[in-house]
């Protein structure tokens, strides 16, 4: 029988492999089919793209615990501040994807996969991480206002990235179409609802910590 303390690692290791898999997928479907400095440009794009980041550190947190714990990055997967951030990321990549990206866009064959697993299997499978196997009540209400400073560098790189090459990694943050003041109001929409997924996260950390302390609580 499965033992306890295994359940995390086996979770964390399943999860860890689909999400390296999918990303090297993911990349090899637009890389590949170019060449030359084509290819630099692809890989450039690849990174540009907020749902390849958010997924990177959510199989670079999945993988972190599988390491000694003596190791740099299994002690900084292991931070409940950390893990929080990154689950306010991939929640929101799931939550954007679905609403504002799934209905203009029909993705086909292994493309179709890989977004399925990149934009629904990997957020699910980390919110369930996260409420599984991460300690609560450790969370401050700054946490989510300092999380913020991973979609504000990405939306800055979008910015200088975009009005440099014309090349824009959604179309709701398309400037040459929708014009710079719209894209920031979009931009500024969008840090709102990273923060309240951040809230929510440790309005629930505190109900978790509070109902593990008093069920630890001797009796009377």
């Amino acid at each position: 029988m499965l033992r306890e303390r295994d359940r995390p690692r086996l979770w964390r290791a399943a999860f860890a492999v689909i999400g390296w898999a999918a990303l090297a997928l993911q990349y090899l479907l637009m890389a590949a089919p170019a060449d030359g400095w084509a290819v630099m440009t692809r890989t450039v794009q690849y990174f540009s793209f907020f749902t390849i980041l958010s997924n990177i550190l959510v199989a670079g947190a999945l993988t972190g615990p599988l390491l000694k714990p003596t190791r740099p990055l299994a002690r900084w997967t292991a931070s409940p501040a950390f893990r929080a951030a990154v689950t306010t990321y991939i929640l929101t990549v799931g939550v954007v994807y679905h609403f504002m990206i799934a209905p203009y866009w029909r993705p086909e064959g292994l493309t179709l996969g890989v977004n399925l697993v990149l934009h629904y299997v990997m957020p699910v499978a980390f919110l369930l991480d996260w409420l599984w196997f991460t300690p609560k009540g450790e969370l401050r209400w700054i946490d989510p206002v300092k999380a913020l400073g991973v979609p504000l560098i990405f939306g800055v790189w979008t910015l200088v990235h975009g009005l440099a090459t014309h090349w824009w990694p959604y179309r709701f943050v398309n400037v040459d179409a929708l014009g710079l003041g719209r894209v920031l109001a979009i931009f500024a929409v969008l840090l709102g609802v990273f923060l309240l997924v951040g809230l929510a996260l440790v309005g629930l950390d505190r109900v978790f910590g509070r109902t593990r302390r008093d069920s630890s609580a001797p009796a009377l």
